[in-house]
């Protein structure tokens, strides 16, 4: 028997209806159930063929059992080795690469310095010229973190003020500064095992219940130009990412589709925000692929989906599996205690006051204003 397991958190309606449709529909040998961890000990495998990952970019325990699984033979969906080290910035860089309009961004050092670091450690990090980023981005723009997701720290700035004052709310978090693109369409699109698409209308700008009630705008032939692109685009980031359950979101601005977000390790798929016809299209999308991907796997093998700039060899189906010996039984023994968190060092960059900024100083670190959305 091959089972496959799906590991989740908040989430109420997809990972049952996602365990109901495999057992309805895979044939004899694999059944699906919702993940039980009890001991985790290294170098011991699983009980799971598959595991349909929903919340490990939250819980690094999670994380880390997913990856112990992965190197026994587990086929993780998503591949958690390549999540651990995905972040917006290298997405974006890697779409140019690709072919894929992407909006013009820049990476900002922390505004505070990170914990245990002094003025010293940034001796290689030249002054930045604002004047040269804000004629260079624009306004408006857009602050995010280059890593992470959910709309947390997001800043929409209409000035360099906002800029600034955006800015010394970061922390020690790493930023992007990204040109605001003016679209007269949205799209968010469902990826599904790097071959099967969804696009479907969406409106940022509307109350989360509400992003999928709208309808395209773009018609006619311009209309299947269109989305006969974004199609290519979603298949061509998401082979490059070698993401196997993703969402790709594109603005379009002058009949061209530009990806904004595409880097989701759990995209939304819950029945109340992305409706019902979308959401049996990715119910059913997901046991198909999990249910193939349960009778493919291979036990003590790599079984995980590589990206084509990641693992150029392994995503052209070379033969580069590699094995591991049987894992051993597991140990029965008393779970370890939690460890008490170090004290985090207080070291802050002063935020420029002028066009150019010098390398970061140290200052009082002083309490976080409200962010805004």
């Amino acid at each position: 028997m091959k089972k496959i397991g799906i590991l989740f958190g908040q989430e109420n309606t997809f990972p049952q209806a996602f365990i109901d449709r495999v057992n309805q529909k895979a044939p004899a040998g694999i059944s699906a159930e919702f993940v039980n961890i009890d001991q985790v000990e290294q170098h011991v495998a699983p009980d799971y063929a598959v595991i349909i990952d929903r919340i490990s970019q939250d819980v690094p325990f999670y994380r880390a059992y997913l990856k112990n699984a992965a190197l026994m033979g587990t086929a993780v969906i998503n591949n958690p080795f390549w999540w651990s080290a995905d972040e917006k910035f290298f997405n974006n860089a890697l779409a140019v690469r690709l072919g894929v309009p992407v909006p013009k961004t820049l990476l900002l050092p922390s505004k505070e310095r990170p914990s245990d670091t002094s003025e010293r450690s940034f001796r290689n990090l030249s002054m930045m010229d604002w004047d040269a980023a804000f004629r260079h981005i624009g306004f408006p723009a857009y602050m995010k973190p280059h890593s992470g997701g959910g709309w947390k720290s997001v800043y929409k700035l209409d000035s360099p003020d906002d800029f600034f004052r955006a800015y010394a709310e970061t922390g020690q978090l790493v930023m992007l500064f990204q040109e605001a693109v003016d679209f007269t369409d949205y799209f968010r699109c469902y990826c599904i095992g790097g071959t099967e698409v969804l696009i479907m209308p969406y409106e940022p700008r509307n109350e989360p219940h509400l992003r999928y009630a709208t309808e395209m705008k773009t018609t006619g032939e311009a209309g299947e130009k269109l989305l006969a692109t974004m199609k290519d685009y979603v298949l061509k980031l998401n082979a490059g990412l070698g993401y196997d359950f993703n969402t790709v979101e594109f603005a379009v601005r002058d009949g061209i589709p530009i990806a904004i977000d595409f880097g989701n390790p759990a995209p939304d798929a819950d029945i109340n925000s992305v409706g019902e016809k979308n959401f049996e299209w990715v119910v059913e999308a997901a046991a198909n692929m999990a249910i193939a991907r349960a009778q493919a796997q291979k036990p003590g093998q790599d079984n995980l989906t590589w990206g084509t700039f990641v693992h150029p060899h392994r995503a052209k189906a070379t033969d580069t599996h590699f094995t591991v010996a049987d894992a051993p039984a597991p140990k029965k023994r008393a779970a370890p205690k939690a460890a008490e968190k170090p004290a985090a060092a207080k070291t802050a960059v002063k935020p420029a006051a002028k066009p150019k900024a010098a390398a970061p100083k140290a200052a009082a670190k002083k309490p976080a204003a409200k962010k805004a959305e």
